[in-house]
């Protein structure tokens, strides 16, 4: 148990060392920087019959849209993540079965006819309302007692920085560089029972562009 303590004291530190020196966003872009617009729906849960025993599990998605009005055709290579108080970090798509996906493209299939997965959604984005994109991000359930998450899409911009790690270092004893990429974060909240998850109520509580 001590060992699972300490675990998870280093790995907080060291996450939140990085976040500490990391430098914010360009308030005036660059001449050659550009960022995608992008709007959002709430993250809401969905159970599915995915395993072998019949037991339904839940995941958890949102869909977002966006449109390239940089001026310019763009590489897309989102990426997104799911960060809880409790310090759990899902990352997108990982280790959800494809049934989900489908279940959500049959879902609304109305409302976008043109539903991308994220992991497929890597690709040049042209410019135009006509070449928007709208995509499903879905991750596997997260901590139950978890009261507070954040949701960061990268990919959005091409706006990067490099900083010196607060503590890794390299064969020479130099700090290793770590690579950052400007990222939307949206922050939510979650109310109620933790046993009674299907319940909960999510409160968005705003967004910010960081350097992650």
């Amino acid at each position: 148990m001590k060992r699972i303590f300490y675990a998870i004291f280093v790995f907080s530190a060291l996450i939140i060392g990085v976040c500490l020196a990391a430098p914010e966003p360009a308030i005036v872009p660059g001449p050659s920087d550009w960022t995608v617009n992008l709007t959002f729906e709430k993250p809401q849960p969905i159970e599915l019959k995915v395993s072998p025993d019949g037991k339904p599990q839940r995941f958890w998605y949102m869909i977002v849209s966006l449109t390239n009005n940089t001026g310019r055709d763009v590489e897309f290579y989102p990426k997104c993540e799911l960060m809880t108080d409790t310090f759990e970090i899902i990352t997108a798509e990982r280790r959800v079965p494809a049934v989900v996906f489908e279940r959500l493209k049959h879902r609304y299939e109305s409302k976008y006819p043109f539903l991308e997965k994220l992991e497929l959604a890597n690709s040049k984005m042209l410019q135009g309302e006509d070449n928007a994109k709208d995509v499903a991000i879905i991750w596997r359930d997260f901590d139950s007692k978890a009261k507070n998450i954040s949701i960061f899409i990268a990919g959005l911009s091409n706006e990067t920085a490099v900083i010196s790690h607060p503590i890794a270092k390299d064969e020479n004893g130099n700090p290793l560089n770590v690579f950052l990429r400007k990222t939307l974060e949206l922050k939510y909240s979650l109310s109620g029972d933790p046993m009674f998850r299907d319940d909960a109520k999510l409160l968005y509580k705003g967004k910010r562009w960081v350097m992650r």
